[in-house]
């Protein structure tokens, strides 16, 4: 095994949180770091994270960091009266949890085989505002912030299932909250509405001033992903918190858990 450390950072675009950890880290030296700017991956496309994950296998023997910033936030008018489906799937879940989790499962031969490896989620204090019959498909009135929070809750489930199976084999797992950012996740969440987005490109300077930049953030990411010390769990920037009551729920973990794996089985 080389000295170099190897990472993958999805949802890597420029201005946003991916894409400044993805420079961080490639500041910091001694990183080798592949991202959605190199490389095509569709989260919601089983095919592309198959083909991604064997692609990445081909040319490394082993992954020291994997960091899932991907994730869309739509509809932040909430104009949606109805989950809008995505490969069956409500978009937020299918995206941001069943894709995520995808591509965690592909690449874990691959993080085993590292010497301290680590899975970071970034993840979101939304994740509050997830709900446990939501998170198992039981019905409730749709709502696309919740449905988001959602998403987000079944990650942080994902992040404590992974430290429950993999962490007597040294995975570490974080969820972490990155903080109130400024990115440019908000730009597709409001495509369909043109008067909000004339006004949030007006809120533009203010929202940078009160709002930390995804370079801040990074700073606190990179720290957690890189600090031997930082034990698995949820984070609210860099700092350990207890997440959601939701979030705590290991009856709602273990067949969450269930499910996905069936999901994960078909294909």
């Amino acid at each position: 095994m080389t000295g170099v450390r190897r990472a993958i950072v999805t949802g890597a675009a420029p201005g946003s949180i991916g894409g400044a950890v993805a420079d961080a880290l490639t500041a910091a030296g001694g990183w080798d770091v592949v991202t959605t700017r190199r490389a095509t991956l569709d989260l919601a496309d089983r095919a592309s994270v198959a083909a991604f994950a064997a692609a990445y296998a081909e040319q490394a023997g082993h992954l020291d960091l994997l960091v899932n910033s991907a994730g869309i936030h739509l509809d932040l008018g909430s104009r949606w009266k109805e989950p809008q489906l995505l490969d069956g799937h409500e978009v937020h879940w299918r995206t941001n949890y069943l894709g995520t989790v995808d591509l965690t499962t592909a690449l874990l031969p691959l993080l085993l085989a590292a010497p301290q490896p680590t899975v970071l989620h970034v993840v979101s204090q939304l994740h509050e505002r997830g709900t446990t019959d939501r998170l198992l498909g039981e019905d409730a009135p749709y709502g696309s912030w919740e449905a988001y929070g959602t998403s987000k809750l079944g990650l942080v489930h994902h992040a404590a299932l992974l430290a429950q199976q993999y962490g007597d084999q040294g995975l570490r797992t974080l969820a972490v909250h990155p903080g109130a950012v400024s990115t440019n996740i908000a730009d597709r969440g409001l495509e369909t509405r043109p008067l909000l987005r004339r006004l949030r490109r007006l809120a533009v300077p203010l929202e940078r001033r009160s709002l930390m930049s995804p370079a801040a953030s990074a700073e606190h990411l990179v720290r957690i992903a890189t600090d031997p010390a930082a034990a698995s769990g949820y984070y609210r920037k860099s700092r350990p918190v207890e997440p959601s009551e939701a979030a705590r729920d290991e009856t709602a973990r273990a067949e969450l858990a269930r499910r996905t794996e069936e999901w994960l089985s078909a294909r």
